[in-house]
């Protein structure tokens, strides 16, 4: 799949820029950058304005169906929408895990009571939403969930632990993976529940980063309830439900992340070329392997766009979440190496770091959330290329 410059595609990319550009100014002009990996608390409540004025004129949610209240835009459109919001410097989203993950999860696998409860809220920006995936004995091994939840009259019982959750404190519903049939193992035995946060029952501890910051947190649900029709799919489709959501967290908006990518990966050479590390060999042929690497990226990106067109993303999206993190890793360690001793020392005290430490430091992260580069290898091998599994002893002895 190639991006087709259509008139009708111009036509839109033009319209997106335009609006950006004429509304990240006066009242939102100060919010263009805000936010982003290391920056996850920077200015929340203007960047919250920010995307509810979005949603007022229509920009939220632009590939959802037109019933649902998306602008039913094509993938290659929606490829478009976040380039353009990339190249405009728009500030980090903080409604990402709303309208990328749950929203087509529910579109996809939900009722229509569910769709009606909760699409309109995400559209609005008015409901925020984290992920409730990871445990401390389930991380990269999902399937050794251990969340409980019992089903009492009209409501679920919840209890167990979930850690790296993504934007906790911030967030309104939780979508939860949990063992809903007593005695089951592995991949059998789970479900998808939406659960409300703002209740007792919830307990939400923030995790302190190597950033500073603390984006990430632990979350404890001592019987926590929701309402028996709050599960999405039937009982023990959780495994099924859950991966199909993984997908589309690998979907279109990575390219527009991309562009963000192509940007630091300029800031980057630009300071080579500045304190002039770009005299080094050693350092340029890294520089130019970096570029090579962004191009063949973005080229992968586009290349699995034909599988989303198609509906949920299988396993092959799995190869540009392993490509896109490790470079992204490797930019990092670029950066530092780039700075040099320089690197070494913070901004100020007592921990101000710069935007070069933030990316290196935080990018180590990269090759282990939404899927460790080490499961994206089994997904691959097993599932795209149909190679044997890997060895149940192998699989224990990683967890």
């Amino acid at each position: 799949m190639t991006q087709n410059d259509s008139p009708a595609n111009r036509a839109f990319r033009a319209e997106v820029r335009d609006w950006l550009e004429a509304n990240l100014s006066g009242e939102f002009a100060h919010a263009r950058g805000l936010g982003g990996p290391g920056r996850e608390h920077e200015a929340f409540e203007e960047r919250l304005a920010w995307e509810r004025h979005m949603a007022a004129a229509g920009w939220t949610c632009v590939g959802w169906p037109e019933e649902y209240g998306g602008r039913g835009a094509t993938v290659e459109q929606q490829v478009i929408f976040h380039e353009e919001y990339a190249l405009a410097d728009g500030p980090a989203r903080v409604n990402h895990i709303g309208e990328n993950l749950l929203g087509p999860t529910i579109i996809a696998f939900g009722t229509a009571e569910q769709r009606a409860r909760f699409l309109p809220p995400i559209v609005a920006v008015e409901e925020l939403w984290c992920q409730g995936y990871s445990e401390p004995d389930a991380g990269s091994d999902l399937a050794n969930v251990q969340t409980r939840a019992e089903l009492h009259g009209d409501h679920w019982l919840i209890n167990g632990q979930k850690v790296w959750t993504s934007l906790a404190l911030e967030s309104d519903w939780c979508f939860v993976v949990c063992r809903t049939e007593p005695g089951s193992a592995r991949h059998r035995g789970l479900s998808y529940l939406l659960v409300p946060m703002k209740q007792d029952g919830v307990d939400i501890r923030p995790i302190v980063q190597l950033t500073g910051t603390s984006e990430f947190n632990e979350v404890f649900f001592d019987g926590a309830r929701t309402d028996a029709a709050n599960i999405v799919g039937a009982p023990g489709d959780g495994w099924k439900i859950a991966m199909a959501t993984l997908g589309f967290e690998r979907g279109v908006a990575t390219l527009g992340q991309q562009v963000g990518f192509r940007r630091e990966f300029e800031g980057v050479a630009e300071l080579a070329r500045r304190t002039g590390a770009i005299a080094d060999p050693l350092l340029r042929d890294r520089l130019t392997r970096s570029y090579m690497g962004l191009e063949i990226m973005r080229l992968n990106a586009v290349r699995t766009m034909a599988g989303i067109a198609a509906g949920a993303p299988g396993p092959e999206s799995s190869i540009s979440k392993l490509v896109w993190s490790t470079w992204h890793r490797e930019l990092g360690e670029l950066a530092m190496d780039v700075l040099g001793a320089a690197g070494l020392v913070a901004d100020g005290a007592p921990y101000d770091l710069n935007d070069w430490q933030r990316l290196f430091l935080f990018s180590r992260s990269d090759t282990i959330y939404a899927g460790s580069n080490e499961i994206q290898r089994n997904i691959i091998a097993e599932r795209v290329l149909g190679l044997p599994r890997e060895p149940a002893a192998s699989r224990e002895a990683r967890r």
